[in-house]
């Protein structure tokens, strides 16, 4: 199987970890959207896209790149660090993966954990879930991924 993974981490590389981590299980590659082709990922059977929770939203340049994406095929997945808890109501991962359904491809799943977060007014206090992703969050991601593999993760 061939697998890509687009991926935003800007504040504290808390999304990064969690898209290696994916990665070493899928044999894929790691791009931030500036570095993605959108050839390969047309032929990747499996495509990854994440960042961290901004305002309750995904990064807007990994929602603008989607958005930007010719029509597509195959399987993809999104995945998200977030200092505050998804809720399951109104999952941040839920638009971009309606987005990507839109474009063509088919959602594979969806993974979520917490991560160090120093917006505003965390800050003042030093960020909170500083550990974290931890081991297990890495652990889970890892899971997440065997999952993809075998072709049965969740649905969003």
């Amino acid at each position: 199987m061939k697998a890509v993974i687009v991926c935003v981490s800007v504040s504290h590389g808390n999304t990064r970890r969690v898209a290696d981590s994916i990665a070493q299980v899928l044999g894929a590659k790691v791009v931030s959207p500036e570095q993605a082709d959108p050839a390969e990922l047309a032929a990747a059977d499996l495509v990854g896209f994440g960042s961290g929770n901004f305002y309750g939203r995904l990064h807007p340049d990994l929602t603008d790149f989607v958005k930007a994406l010719p029509a597509g095929r195959g399987r993809a997945f999104v995945f998200a660090t977030s200092g505050l808890p998804e809720l399951p109501a109104a999952p941040f991962t839920r638009p971009l993966v309606r987005l990507l359904e839109g474009k063509g491809f088919e959602p594979a799943g969806s993974f979520s954990c917490r991560a160090f977060d120093t917006w505003a007014p965390f800050k003042l206090v030093g960020g909170i879930n500083k550990q974290r992703p931890n081991a297990g969050d890495l652990d889970a991601a890892r899971a997440f991924a065997e999952r993809l593999r075998a072709g049965r993760a969740s649905r969003p």
